[in-house]
């Protein structure tokens, strides 16, 4: 049976990707961890209790020894949606975004490499970003590529910047 882990579950992507996954992949086992800040609810998740297939986690990912004690698995895929999000927020209070985004991005890598959990070829890593890396459009400028500079304009957009090159590094 595979199994995939997904960070952030119980925020309202991640849910609605739990929800597809267990619905889709019933072969599969879908475990979530998610710290249940004010983006994620535990009642999100409610629905998938009684599925054998699903298993939950409150796990805060910066937290070094807890996540590396409950992450007692290997993970056939690992979809890292965890994160905080809100601009605004990030401006009055940049620290949280910092140690969401970035050390626990970080420390998600670092427990999966200590595991030597990439020398299986056919595990995935799916990283999550957002637009924000990019920065921000005029009216008439063209729309942001892949392959665009990064341009991060808030706190929060610098973290998620900073967790895509840890990801990427």
């Amino acid at each position: 049976m595979k199994q995939i882990l997904v960070t952030g579950g119980a925020g309202f992507i991640g849910h609605h990707f739990v929800e597809l996954l267990l619905r889709e992949r019933k072969e599969s086992r879908v475990i979530v961890f998610d710290a249940l800040t004010y983006a994620g609810s535990s009642e999100n998740l409610a629905p998938f209790r009684e599925n054998a297939n699903f298993r939950f986690v409150k796990v805060d990912l910066a937290d070094r020894d807890h996540l590396r004690s409950v992450l007692d698995f290997a993970p056939d895929f690992v979809v890292h949606l965890a994160a905080e999000t809100h601009v605004d927020r990030s401006i009055n209070s940049p620290e949280p975004f910092v140690r969401s985004n970035v050390v626990g991005t970080f420390e998600l890598l670092e427990a999966l490499r200590i595991r030597n959990w990439g020398a299986a070829p056919a595990r995935r890593f799916l990283h999550v970003s957002t637009d924000e890396v990019f920065g921000s459009l005029g009216p008439d400028d063209p729309p942001f590529k892949a392959d665009s500079p990064y341009r991060p304009n808030s706190p929060y957009s610098a973290s998620k910047a900073a967790a895509d090159h840890l990801v990427r590094a």
